[in-house]
């Protein structure tokens, strides 16, 4: 990442193309519909290429499910729920790596902290087990088990957080939605284990997805890889507020989402609406619209807060696996964003994601707490389940305005570069190429797409690797490099290269 211009991805900078999340069809008008396509496409459609080693965040999801929300395991538990201080544990971890991030950061660089991590959530594990095996000693090991395991789910959510930081927007869509499906499946598979198989395997889930995430991370290009923190960085403090609201809203329905043996991980809720948003990539690649992933997320979500007030206690069966596919999506929604400002601007994933999911945790347990108090108090005359949700539609609905008044999911959500470190003069030489890019599309009337290729092709590209970068499919980027030279009126890199910088021309480079 430190080798990177950042400020070709940003959308603040004046004289740099906003290519970094493309939302827009190649001509630059609206995105086709992501679920609209034709019968000679879906003849020619083959699955894109995950990487296993992505999936690793569906790993630690299926432990979290498994050891702490108890969807199909009853660990005997504190007079204070074990899940509370699970959570509040890590939104104090994770509070204290972004106080500490330019200290500590890149975490893929420490192995002391994937021995910490892997070492608190294994030890929590198997206590959790040996209170099943032994329930008089719970009220000794519960409250341990879960603050090892709060210190080993902040710290696995911040590493895999700077994994996805290095990827493209549609990669990180893509292989968290992925991740998600990965993660539904698993913890299928272990519904059908004997409690010993049990123990033993929900205890090596966090050490795979520890290797997961270190494999992952070198197949990243090491120029593409976290930098120690340069960067100034005004917070997005809109992407705060609306995973705020939304995890507040969450909170409220989180008991009735998780009905029968299903958990929030593995809820159909979830599985489903991963699965359209991971068909949508793969069909629509560069031209999926991101704001396709809003429209799956609103109406979920209000169906499933209306629906108990409106047909009774029975609905909970119906709203549950609603409420869980509308956070899932915007869960991915959030992902893809904050990964974009790590991926544009360089700033740290620790910083970043330590924020926004401290502030995710914390405004789901006041839900929760909401809630509670809601549903068991006595409040006379008034229905506290309807009160209950008119909170969470209301959160829901001051959510739906934020985006609203965001005219492009692409915005910069209230965030900002204040200042970087000093660059280096390879840096300069990069950061003038990208405006001089900038101003040769500008002249030309080149389309968003073709500006982005425009600008990997002065780094000096390949189309192999512009394919693989902006994960178009074969032969897309050839077309797209045909049609460039077409409007700038040239025939080869040379020409190119004299266009966007007549002084370092290659003469070795070919077409």
């Amino acid at each position: 990442m430190a080798n990177r211009d950042r400020r070709e991805y940003a959308p603040g900078c004046p004289d740099t193309p906003k290519t970094a999340m493309p939302i827009t069809g190649e001509d630059g008008g609206k995105a086709a519909e992501p679920w609209h396509f034709g019968l000679s496409a879906l003849l020619k459609f083959k699955l894109p290429r995950v990487p296993l080693f992505f999936l690793g965040i569906g790993v630690y999801r299926a432990w979290i499910e498994i050891a702490f929300v108890g969807s199909f395991v009853n660990f005997p538990s504190l007079p204070l729920p074990m899940r509370e201080w699970f959570d509040t544990t890590a939104v104090f971890v994770m509070l204290l790596c972004v106080l500490l991030a330019r200290r500590i950061g890149p975490f893929y660089r420490r192995r002391s902290v994937f021995v910490l991590c892997g070492t608190t959530m294994v030890a929590s594990t198997a206590m959790l087990f040996a209170t099943i095996l032994a329930p008089a000693v719970a009220p000794l090991l519960g409250m341990p088990a879960a603050v090892l395991g709060g210190i080993g789910l902040g710290l696995i959510i911040l590493i895999w957080s700077e994994v996805y930081g290095c990827l493209n927007p549609l990669r990180v869509t893509l292989y968290y939605a992925a991740s998600m499906i990965a993660g539904a499946l698993i913890v299928y598979v272990f519904m059908g284990f004997r409690m010993e198989w049990l123990a033993v395997f929900a205890s090596i889930l966090p050490l795979a997805s520890l290797i997961f995430a270190r494999r992952a991370m070198d197949e990243v290009p090491a120029a593409e890889r976290p930098a120690p923190a340069d960067v100034k960085f005004k917070a997005p403090w809109k992407i705060f507020l609306l995973m705020a609201l939304y995890a507040f809203a969450y909170g409220i329905i989180e008991t009735r989402a998780y009905s029968g043996s299903f958990g929030p991980h593995s809820s159909p809720g979830c599985l489903i609406v991963a699965l359209i948003i991971f068909l949508g990539v793969a069909l629509r690649r560069e031209r999926f619209d991101f704001n396709s992933i809003v429209r799956i997320a609103l109406p979920l979500m209000i169906v499933a807060f209306w629906m108990v007030p409106a047909l009774g206690i029975e609905a909970y069966a119906l709203s549950g696996p609603a409420a869980v596919g509308g956070y899932t999506a915007v869960s991915v929604l959030i992902m893809t964003l904050c990964s974009n400002m790590c991926y544009r601007y360089g700033v740290s994933a620790i910083w970043l994601f330590g924020i926004e999911r401290s502030v995710r945790l914390a405004f789901m347990i006041l839900g929760r707490g909401i809630a509670y108090v809601g549903l068991t108090a006595h409040l006379g005359a008034i229905d506290g389940a309807a009160l209950v949700s008119g909170f969470a539609v209301t959160a829901v609905l001051l959510a739906t305005l934020l985006l609203f008044r965001q005219k492009e999911i692409t915005g910069n959500w209230g965030a900002n570069l204040l200042t970087g470190r000093s660059k280096s003069p390879e840096e300069l030489h990069r950061e003038r190429i990208a405006a001089q890019c900038a101003a040769v599309a500008n002249r030309y009337r080149l389309t968003g797409r073709e500006t982005e290729i425009l600008n990997l092709l002065a780094q000096r590209k390949t189309v192999g690797m512009i394919e693989r970068e902006l994960f178009i499919a074969n032969g897309t980027a050839k077309a797209h490099v045909r049609h460039i030279y077409q409007k700038l009126d040239i025939h080869s890199r040379e020409e190119l290269f004299a266009l966007i910088d007549p002084g370092e021309v290659d003469p070795l480079e070919g077409k």
